[in-house]
């Protein structure tokens, strides 16, 4: 089996054997928190949510093991029993009928549909490449004919300008250029208002994205590299008030 076939499997791509790859997710850690690198991340509900709305949309099969249950809010007696008993979080009942309503709206639109089922699209494609020096990791939402495709939910899209800066879409979106050759477009649905949106990055966007990866990797080889020049026990933040 070789590399791309391992990292099609999420164990294998989120595990130990990913991690010899960087990755977006990577970006974060790097740029504000390095001593947090690579730090076991526990699941959360962002996550559990995230992933359910992308497999409704591109892995179907796998959605249908979702467990829901029917309670007001998280701190009911019965959610706590429930959680105590399975180990993992359960994601409420009107959670995933806010997911769906999402893929509802985002499905029903011919453009979106279009896009997302166009003829001969892969969903979950891995790819690596070395990036300024380092190697990363990268696994696309829908890979088209001519673009990338990946899917967002965002809490008010008319921000999503501001929120792609801040989630770092930015990087992602220069790394994905990078490793798959294709420009990337965000197709977006608003959880609160079911609206959409496709934003197409700009040049300027892209290019702040690369900047971020440079920061990054000069963090990752100050740090964690072949030779470290700095003991990550000793980092500390610096800054003009």
């Amino acid at each position: 089996m070789d590399v791309l076939d391992k990292l099609r499997d999420d164990e294998q791509y989120y595990g130990e054997f990913g991690q010899q790859y960087l990755s977006n997710s990577d970006i974060s850690k790097l740029l504000t928190d390095p001593l947090a690198f690579r730090m076991p991340q526990e699941d959360n509900v962002n996550f559990h949510k995230g992933r359910y709305f992308h497999q409704l949309i591109l892995e179907p099969e796998k959605a249908i093991d979702t467990t829901f249950i029917d309670v007001s809010s998280r701190n009911t007696k019965l959610y706590k029993e429930a959680v105590s008993s399975s180990g993992t979080i359960i994601m409420l009942e009107k959670e995933g009928q806010e997911i769906r309503d999402c893929v509802q709206a985002m499905m029903g639109n011919l453009s979106f549909f279009e896009g997302v089922r166009e003829d001969g699209v892969k969903y979950e494609v891995p790819a690596i490449k070395e990036i300024h020096g380092l190697m990363w990791k990268g696994k696309a939402d829908i890979v088209c004919n001519d673009k990338l495709i990946d899917l967002k939910t965002t809490g008010r899209i008319d921000d999503f300008k501001y929120s792609a800066r801040k989630y770092n879409y930015d990087s992602q979106c220069y790394i994905y250029q990078q490793l798959f050759g294709k420009p990337l477009e965000f197709y977006v649905v608003d959880k609160t208002t079911a609206r959409l949106g496709i934003f197409k990055p700009s040049e300027e966007f892209v290019h702040r994205g690369e900047q971020k990866v440079i920061r990054a990797v000069e963090v990752y080889n100050r740090f964690f590299g072949d030779n470290p020049t700095e003991d990550i026990n000793e980092f500390f933040i610096q800054d003009t008030l």
